[in-house]
């Protein structure tokens, strides 16, 4: 079959996680499809020398649109009175519309495959069969964020829910098929048809993040894109209100903050127990070097892929319950709590019995193998895409 996938983002290098989920799909539905991959690239943003030479190794053809300033532009003032999100207007451009719909009719794909509702609008309309991944529910995340936010901002998160509440239930309408994450992100669609939206779940590569020896350097690990604001909302979090419970108890104690383009209020964390590293070029160093893995998560949606790397990798990991929702992990494979003095306490329970912290290393690794593998979720993906 000829599949054609377009994305809003160049899937190559894996540094966030949407580019995660779609390269880790196109390798496995490579074997058994021809892919024709079109992505858009913001004005701003690079591509990597061997982004497209990986990318090629995978698919049939590989083409990158490079939007305009002038253009987005455009659509977001048009945005501010029409019902495009802010998200969909900042994507949107009439010479990437024109180069699209052009590539579509030049290839002549049996299945488009879109991935975000950011990037819908440039096939919405086209009569070839097709399926939008929403991967979460941006609305809830929105919703989120402005509980987080201060007013002016605030205001400008909940504007941005509503229109992207109203566009996800649109795209029901205007797409065959539809997957995304989890039950939890596909329950906040407002739609009344959304539990036909199929739970297609991430997975990890078990043969890269293995658990490995290295010499333990750091108490806690944070891995995640650290420009994100509910990553950066999770270390300040972590820093600012749980950090100061636990050196109570253990006063050393030693922070790891790892990931690509750390904002400046990350930066700013930095101290005697707190390491910014940045980009690694090997992520699963961070983990290795690292007694406990934590993700203080308070906005955001859908699944961890952090979590589900750690666990795999045999570090116990504590989260919050929003996080824990999308990877519906047992108590005994995960800690959970909402608060900095209960998680501040899980630290130090985990940190200070190294009995306890093996114990939940071994049920951590267990789940994740037993429940999440990419063969099987693109698999799953497959046979939608064959209907």
């Amino acid at each position: 079959m000829k599949l054609f996938v377009l994305t809003s983002r160049i899937p190559f290098p894996l540094e966030k996680g949407d580019k995660l989920r779609i390269f880790n799909q196109l390798k496995r539905l490579s074997k058994s499809h021809k892919i024709y991959l079109c992505s858009t690239q913001l004005p701003n943003t690079k591509v990597a020398k061997e982004s497209k030479e990986v990318l090629l190794s995978l698919c049939e053809e590989v083409h990158f649109i490079k939007l305009s300033y002038m253009q987005i532009l455009i659509s977001l003032l048009k945005a501010i009175f029409n019902n495009d999100p802010f998200q969909t207007a900042l994507f949107y451009d009439l010479h990437a519309q024109s180069k699209i719909t052009q590539l579509i009719s030049e290839i002549k794909p049996d299945h488009l495959y879109c991935q975000l509702t950011r990037v819908a609008k440039y096939i919405a309309h086209n009569n070839t069969r097709k399926t939008l991944d929403y991967m979460d529910a941006f609305s809830k995340g929105m919703e989120r964020r402005a509980n987080k936010s201060h007013l002016a901002l605030s205001w400008f998160y909940k504007w941005e829910a509503k229109k992207q509440k109203k566009y996800e239930s649109q795209m029901m309408d205007l797409f065959e098929n539809h997957t995304i994450i989890t039950k939890e992100d596909r329950s906040f669609i407002n739609h009344q048809k959304k539990m036909s939206i199929n739970i297609i779940s991430n997975g990890v590569d078990f043969e890269y993040f293995k658990p490995c020896k290295r010499i333990i350097k750091y108490d806690l690990v944070f891995v995640g894109n650290m420009s994100y604001a509910p990553n950066i909302d999770a270390v300040q979090f972590l820093c600012n209100d749980i950090l100061p419970i636990i050196k109570i108890k253990i006063p050393k104690i030693k922070i790891l903050i790892a990931g690509a383009y750390p904002s400046k209020s990350v930066l700013k964390l930095e101290s005697r127990n707190i390491t910014v590293s940045g980009w690694m070029e090997d992520i699963r160093e961070a983990y290795a070097m690292s007694k406990v893995f934590i993700a203080p998560m308070r906005m955001g949606t859908g699944l961890q892929n952090k979590l589900l790397e750690a666990m795999s990798m045999n570090k116990a990991c504590i989260t919050t319950n929003i996080a824990n929702k999308g990877l519906s992990a047992p108590v005994d494979a995960i800690y959970a709590a909402d608060n900095a003095q209960e998680l501040a306490d899980y630290c130090i329970k985990i940190l200070t019995d190294k009995v306890l912290r093996n114990e939940l290393e071994r049920n951590a690794h267990l789940f994740v193998k037993n429940k999440y593998s990419w063969d099987k979720t693109t698999n799953d993906l497959d046979k939608i895409l064959k209907e």
